[in-house]
């Protein structure tokens, strides 16, 4: 979840007025200041394989590696993630950070493609460096992505945690960033994927900088990202990958019951009215794009919006642009039968929410687990984290829910609990890799 406004519109203006507060207040990705994309620097470049073998396309090979920026020392670390709206009370190192483009594959697990992600390494840190993914929330633009986003809300978790002396990791997802084609939204088994494949990728640049990944994985992801968490966990777990394992969860604000919970909620209002929009449309044209749900976009979206909606989410439009051209109500968007079948999925819609919602029931962490949230989140109700929490208790695992408190970033407790729960995080995973 968390939908994001990019820093500009197609010509180069920043949102501004009523429109960027509104947006601040029910997107991802908010305009903390104007956010500067990720300057290209020299590449230590050759392609370079992992673990991964021919057989699955080779999976996680690195494509290429760019130098974007450096931040030399921690009190330029504290500035950057200051700029982002970020606290740096965990900041010890200064850091570098590299874009990595790698192989991976479709959202059906068939062909191959590529994707990008952001690795941030530690200064003078040490020679074995623990791991962390982190995964990020919703965005609407290519460019809504870590690794091509700087001093953005995007990125600032990435680098905090490398900051404290990990190597962070974060995958742009299919279809963002550098990838080609278009983003499978809230489809987890791509989020997996990409994410895992992410990780093999850094493990094989690593070595250019002077360092090893353990293998141990601390897993974290914010509102979209904290199912995509949730899967990495269960695939690091399962042993998807021979080398890296699972070392903890810490998923943030997630939609963990989205359609037994999250869709509700949308429908019955009692999310923010704007977000409720927005992701009822992106939910009805990013599953239409892998499950066909509808024949023709009028059969759930209302003129003008059938000849509109799906337009928005090509990944070429900025979230000022999604704002705009989204009504602000469901009632102006939906055709009844768009409501219904949000309200009683059926078919393939149904079939993918029940992989979209077995992310806390069917596995069992054998890692330690927390949940983050925060009470009156407008656009992730918490009682997607109860269902998160009931689900893996029944199977035995105890999981603590970690409320991070009336936490607001730019007037959202959403935005809020990915600031509070970012400098948790690094404190908790800290402690762990110590122990």
């Amino acid at each position: 979840m968390a939908i994001s406004p990019s820093p500009s519109s197609p010509v180069g203006m920043p949102c501004r007025g009523a429109l960027r507060a509104a947006a601040a207040a029910v997107c991802g990705l908010v305009l903390a200041g104007p956010a500067v994309a990720a300057p290209a620097a020299a590449a230590p470049a050759a392609p370079a394989r992992t673990q991964a073998q021919d057989g699955d396309h080779g999976r996680g090979t690195l494509v290429s590696a760019e130098k974007l920026y450096t931040l030399a020392d921690p009190q330029a670390v504290a500035a950057e993630l200051r700029a982002a709206g970020f606290a740096a009370d965990t900041v010890r190192h200064g850091v570098v950070a590299y874009r990595l483009v790698y192989r991976t594959v479709d959202p059906y697990g068939r062909r191959p493609t590529t994707a990008s992600g952001l690795l941030v390494l530690p200064l003078r840190g040490e020679r074995r460096l623990q791991a962390v993914s982190f995964a990020h929330g919703t965005g609407s633009h290519k460019d809504d992505s870590p690794s091509m986003r700087r001093a953005a809300f995007v990125s600032a978790p990435v680098v905090a945690h490398a900051s404290a002396g990990a190597a962070a990791v974060a995958p742009d997802y299919l279809g963002m960033g550098k990838g080609p084609g278009l983003h499978p939204w809230m489809d987890v088994g791509s989020e997996t994927t990409a994410s895992l494949d992410m990780l093999r990728a850094a493990r094989a640049f690593a070595p250019r900088t002077g360092h090893l990944l353990e293998r141990r994985v601390m897993v974290t992801g914010f509102s979209q990202g904290a199912s995509a968490a949730l899967g990495l966990g269960r695939a690091l777990q399962a042993g998807d990958d021979p080398w890296f394992r699972l070392g903890a969860l810490a998923p943030v604000s997630g939609a963990y019951d989205f359609g037994g919970t999250e869709l509700p909620a949308l429908l019955e209002g009692r999310l923010d009215p704007k977000s409720s929009v927005v992701y009822a449309a992106y939910t009805l044209v990013a599953f239409h794009r892998l499950h066909h749900l509808y024949d023709s976009p009028d059969e759930v979206f209302r003129a003008p919006y059938d000849a509109t909606v799906e337009a928005l989410f090509d990944g070429a439009h900025t979230g000022e642009q999604l704002m705009r051209g989204t009504p602000g109500t469901l009632d102006e968007l939906l055709t009844e039968h768009g409501r219904e079948l949000l309200a009683h999925p059926t078919g393939p819609l149904a079939a993918a929410l029940r992989s979209t919602d077995a992310v806390c029931t069917d596995w069992v962490p054998r890692a330690p687990v927390r949940l983050y949230t925060a009470g009156g989140d407008e656009q992730a109700v918490t009682a997607n984290t109860e269902h998160c929490r009931a689900a893996l208790l029944r199977n035995g695992v105890d999981a603590p829910v970690v409320d991070v408190g009336a936490v607001d970033h730019r007037g959202s407790r959403h935005l809020g609990s990915n600031v509070a729960a970012t400098s948790a995080t690094v404190r908790w995973f800290g402690e762990l890799h110590r122990r």
